[in-house]
């Protein structure tokens, strides 16, 4: 992967393709994620962007054929290609994502099309009851397959964390909290309106992001954090 320092870098060189590729077909450059705040890595973070065409341009998908792969070795992940009647029809479906991504983007080019969304809570808070019991059965089962292993435990802890932080963002607009711009700050947040311990998630990220952790205490640390993903599965259950 190329190491981009900045992801600025690359924003003039991105719109001049796609705009060549789709001219006035292209509606909205927009990164979001990591990208777009203080935790982006150099080297190790990929950059995420959000495509929004035309109702006529999405029909030429082909056209982005050579783009997406030359810039996939600089580091910029597969984009998501919308339109943005699809973006109105899918907050009922996949709010969580919506709201992660109006949490933290920054317009590139076009039409801001994150800026006025707003996301009903009924549908809302079934999608992080969904996504939190799925979650307790992936981890259920990857830990069995981890056959106890440290290094195994630790890639799966840190392989799952961050989708969970982006869970408990949903959570805390279900209570009109603002997202805090870190995931430390997101966790903390989040265990001051639920009864959940933020420690043990904050050691999670501790492994996320490479700190030591001896291998006598990884199991330990996995089976808290079962624990308290499966606290807080009964907690969203509960929300009205």
């Amino acid at each position: 992967m190329a190491k981009i320092e900045k992801p600025e870098e690359i924003f003039s060189d991105m719109t001049r393709d796609y705009r060549e590729i789709y001219g006035d077909g292209l509606v909205s450059l927009i990164l979001y994620g990591s990208g777009a705040g203080k935790e982006y890595r150099p080297g190790k973070s990929d950059l995420n962007f959000l495509i929004v065409l035309s109702e006529e341009a999405i029909d030429h998908l082909d056209r982005a054929l050579k783009a997406v792969p030359r810039w996939r070795t600089k580091g910029v992940a597969t984009p998501l290609f919308m339109t943005r009647p699809f973006i109105a029809s899918s907050l009922d479906s996949y709010p969580l994502e919506f709201l992660n991504m109006q949490n933290g983007y920054v317009l590139v080019y076009g039409e801001d099309v994150l800026r006025d969304l707003s996301f009903e809570p009924y549908h809302l808070r079934l999608q992080c009851e969904r996504e939190i019991m799925g979650k307790l059965l992936l981890l259920r089962e990857r830990f069995l397959e981890t056959g106890g292993r440290p290094r195994k435990l630790r890639e799966l802890i840190a392989e799952s964390i961050t989708a969970l932080v982006s869970i408990f963002g949903g959570l805390l607009y279900l209570k009109g909290r603002q997202f805090p711009p870190s995931r430390r700050e997101v966790v903390e947040a989040l265990a001051r309106e639920f009864p959940v311990d933020a420690g043990v998630f904050l050691r999670c990220l501790d492994i996320k992001e490479g700190g030591k952790v001896p291998s006598t205490e990884t199991q330990d640390i996995f089976m808290a954090y079962l624990a308290e993903v499966r606290r807080l599965r009964g907690v969203v259950d509960e929300l009205e």
